[in-house]
C-alpha cells in the first residue's frame, strides 16, 4: 500500500467517509477535503507522521501572516533524526556520499545522529545559540547535511551557498545576515578536477565582519567534532521559529532572504515525499542539485520519512552523458531527480536509462523548468510504465511543491497530475476570477505551513506582501502562467512576468521551447517579448547551435514551422538569431527577464548581481543585439 493510501485510510477513519486514491476522482475528493479543512488535514499529516503536534493546527488563518500550531514545540533536527535513537534503524543507512572521484560513503543513522551531535557541540561551544546565523560554503556533500541539522539542532539558523557561487554573489547573500560562523570546505568536484575555493572562502571571510569562528570540513578540526562523543540534545522552538534563510537568484535584484519555520518546513517536505513521491523506509532519493538551490532542501526533508538519500558532488554528465543514470543504477536508487535539460541531453546524446539495470527505480522526479511532452513520452518508454514520472512545480517560497504527480494517478505528457495535498491552488485571470481550460495566474488562496515567515530584514513586511498578496490582495500570486484543464491536470507555461504578449495574446516561452529544443541542430533556446517605444512587439528567438551546425534561411525556415505546427502561428517567432549562450542563474534557469531588460535598453545597474549569473558577460552579447535593434 502506497503511504498516501495508508493517509486516506486514516483519514476516513478520523472523518467519517470513505476517501480512497484509486483514481483521480478518489484523489480529487481526499484533496478537496484537504484544501476545505486545513487545520483537520495538518493535524493528520502530524499525526501520520508520529509527531506530537498539539492543537489547534491553524489558529489564525490570513495571507500572510497564518498562525499555525501555536502551542507546538519541536525541532527539525529531532524530526529528521527522530527524538531518540530508537526511532530510526541505528544500523541502517541514512545518507551515501558520492563525489566523481572515490568510493560512496555510507553513514548510518547512527552515525549521522551522532555527527550532528558532536558538530552541535562544537558550535555550542563557539558560542552559537538560538537566533545565531551559521552560513555555509559548501557542496552537495554529507558534511552540508551535518551542518545543517546541527545548526538547526541549537535553533540557530542556517544558510548556505554551493561553491560555484563568486565570492560577490555569497557576499550579496550572507552579508544581509550577520552570521556567527561560517563553515566551508576547500573545493568542489566538477568535470573530472577539482576547483581550488580557498581564496573565494578567504574573500567571503574578510567580507563578514560578525563572524566569530571560520570552520572547515577538511580540517581536523572538523573530523574530531564528527567523531566526538557528545549526547544529541536538540533544542525545542516554537513552529515558526526561524529555520533556514533561502535567497531568491539575485538576477533582477538584491536577493531576497525567504526565511522559513521549523515546523512549517518540516510538514511540507514530509507530505510531498511522503505521499506524492512515497518515500520512506527502505527508499532512497537521489536527486541532482546544490545546496544553492531549494531541491537540495527537499533533498535533506526526504529524510523525514526515513527513507536514505544520495549527496553527489560531481557533473551529472561524468563519466559520460548519462552519468546520473550509471550512478542511480549502482546505488539502488529508488528515486531519481533531474532537469528537463539533463533528459533532453542525454536524449540527444542517445544515451538514457535503457542502457542501466535500474531494477530498484519506481519514481524519476522532474523540476527547475516545463517538461515537454516530447521528452516525457520518450523517457517514458525508456524506463517502462512501471516507473512513474513525476514532474513537479513549486519553489524556493515556499521549499515545498504545489502541484505534481500521485502514486497511481495517470500522468498526461507535458502536463502535472494534480495540485498537491494541502495546497489551494488555482488559475486567476486578471480580474481574480478563476478560469479553466486557459492561461491564468498560479494562485493559491488558503495558507500553506510553509509559506514565508517573512524576507530578511523586511522589517515592516511590504517588500513580502507586494512580492506575492500585491496583485490579489489576501491571496497568494506565484509569478508563473498555468492551464488548470477541464481534467484536473495542470499545465506550467513558465514565469508571468516574463510573458509573451503579442497583441494582447498571453503566451507561455514552454510552448516554443518544446518544439524548438527538440531539433537536433538546437542546443537550447531562448524567446523574449521586448515593447517596443513606437507601440511595437518585437519578439526574437535566441538559439544556441550544435557543433557544427550553421543558422542558414533553411534551418531558420525549419524552427518557425516545428513552432507553428506544434504551438500555433501566433507563436513564430519575429526574427530567430544564433547566440553564443543563454545566460542562466546559478541554479539552471534562463534569465528571460533580465535579457529582456538589456534588449530594451534599461541599464540592471546595482539591481543585478553578476555573480549570480553563470555566464555574465552574454548579458553584454545582448545588450548589443538590442542596441543595434533600435538603431
Amino acid at each position: 500500500m502506497s503511504r498516501i493510501s495508508d493517509l486516506a485510510a486514516l483519514a476516513s477513519r478520523r472523518v467519517g467517509r470513505s476517501f480512497t486514491v484509486d483514481g483521480p476522482e478518489g484523489y480529487d475528493e481526499l484533496w478537496a477535503w484537504s484544501i476545505d479543512d486545513l487545520g483537520g488535514f495538518w493535524s493528520l499529516v502530524a499525526e501520520h507522521l508520529g509527531w506530537s503536534l498539539p492543537g489547534p493546527a491553524l489558529a489564525e488563518e490570513r495571507m500572510p501572516g497564518a498562525v499555525w500550531f501555536p502551542g507546538a514545540r519541536l525541532n527539525y533536527a529531532a524530526a529528521v533524526l527522530g527524538a531518540t535513537a530508537a526511532d530510526r534503524p541505528g544500523a541502517e543507512v541514512a545518507v551515501v556520499g558520492v563525489t566523481e572521484e572515490g568510493e560512496p560513503e555510507e553513514i548510518t543513522w547512527d552515525e549521522l545522529r551522532g555527527r550532528v551531535a558532536g558538530v552541535a557541540a562544537m558550535l555550542r561551544e563557539l558560542g552559537v545559540g538560538k537566533g545565531d546565523r551559521v552560513v555555509g560554503f559548501l557542496p552537495n556533500t554529507p558534511d552540508a547535511i551535518v551542518a545543517l541539522l546541527a545548526t538547526a539542532s541549537l535553533g540557530a539558523v542556517w544558510s548556505v551557498c554551493g561553491m560555484d557561487y563568486a565570492a560577490s554573489a555569497a557576499r550579496a547573500r550572507f552579508g544581509q545576515l550577520d552570521p556567527v560562523v561560517l563553515v566551508h570546505a576547500q573545493d568542489y568536484l566538477h568535470g573530472g578536477r577539482r576547483h581550488d575555493r580557498r581564496a573565494v572562502v578567504d574573500e567571503i571571510v574578510a567580507d563578514l565582519p560578525s563572524l566569530r569562528a571560520v570552520v572547515d570540513v577538511d580540517s581536523p578540526q572538523w573530523a574530531d567534532a564528527c567523531a566526538r562523543e557528545a549526547a544529541f540534545e536538540p533544542v525545542e522552538v516554537a513552529f515558526d521559529h526561524p529555520l533556514w534563510v533561502l535567497f531568491s537568484s539575485g538576477t533582477t535584484g538584491r536577493p531576497k532572504g525567504i526565511v522559513h519555520g521549523h515546523g512549517g518546513a518540516a510538514l511540507e517536505q514530509a507530505k510531498v515525499a511522503a505521499y506524492h513521491f512515497d518515500l520512506g523506509p527502505g527508499e532512497r532519493l537521489l536527486w541532482y542539485t546544490t545546496p544553492s538551490w531549494m531541491m537540495w532542501n527537499f533533498l535533506v526533508g526526504a529524510l523525514l520519512t526515513g527513507a536514505s538519500v544520495v549527496t553527489y558532488d560531481g557533473s551529472p554528465a561524468r563519466p559520460g552523458p548519462d552519468g546520473l543514470w550509471q550512478l542511480a543504477s549502482r546505488l539502488g536508487v529508488t528515486a531519481l531527480g533531474m532537469s528537463p535539460g539533463y533528459v533532453a541531453a542525454c536524449q540527444k546524446a542517445g544515451v538514457g536509462p535503457r542502457d542501466h539495470d535500474l531494477a530498484a527505480l519506481r519514481r524519476v522526479g522532474i523540476s527547475g523548468s516545463t517538461f515537454p511532452a516530447s521528452s516525457h513520452e520518450q523517457l517514458q518508454a525508456e524506463v517502462g510504465e512501471h516507473v512513474q514520472i513525476c514532474s513537479i512545480s513549486g519553489g524556493t517560497d515556499v521549499v515545498s511543491a504545489f502541484v505534481g504527480a500521485v502514486p497511481g494517478l495517470p500522468v498526461w505528457p507535458g502536463e502535472l497530475s494534480r495540485p498537491c495535498l494541502g495546497v489551494a491552488l488555482d488559475a486567476f485571470d486578471p480580474a481574480g476570477a478563476p478560469v479553466r481550460g486557459e492561461v491564468g495566474e498560479l494562485v493559491v488562496t488558503r495558507p500553506m505551513p510553509s509559506m514565508p515567515l517573512c524576507f530578511w530584514g523586511d522589517d515592516d513586511g511590504a517588500r513580502y506582501r507586494d512580492a506575492y498578496f500585491g496583485t490579489f490582495p489576501g491571496v497568494w500570486r506565484h509569478g508563473d502562467w498555468i492551464t488548470v484543464t477541464p481534467y484536473g491536470s495542470v499545465i506550467i507555461h513558465g514565469r508571468s512576468d516574463a510573458t509573451l504578449n503579442r497583441n494582447g495574446i498571453r503566451m507561455g516561452s514552454g510552448d516554443i521551447y518544446e518544439p524548438v529544443e527538440a531539433l537536433p541542430q538546437v542546443r537550447e533556446a531562448l524567446v523574449i517579448g521586448v515593447e517596443e517605444g513606437d507601440g511595437g512587439y518585437w519578439m526574437p528567438l535566441f538559439v544556441v547551435l550544435a557543433d557544427g551546425v550553421e543558422l542558414d534561411d533553411a534551418l531558420r525556415e525549419q524552427i518557425c514551422s516545428a513552432v507553428r505546427t506544434h504551438a500555433s502561428p501566433r507563436h513564430v517567432p519575429d526574427e530567430v538569431i544564433a547566440a553564443p549562450g543563454i545566460p542562466h542563474t546559478r541554479t539552471g534557469k534562463k534569465l528571460e527577464v533580465p535579457v529582456k531588460k538589456v534588449l530594451a535598453g534599461q541599464d540592471l545597474g546595482g539591481a543585478y548581481d553578476p555573480g549570480s549569473v553563470d555566464d555574465p558577460a552574454l548579458l553584454d552579447w545582448y545588450a548589443t543585439v538590442g542596441a543595434a535593434r533600435r538603431g
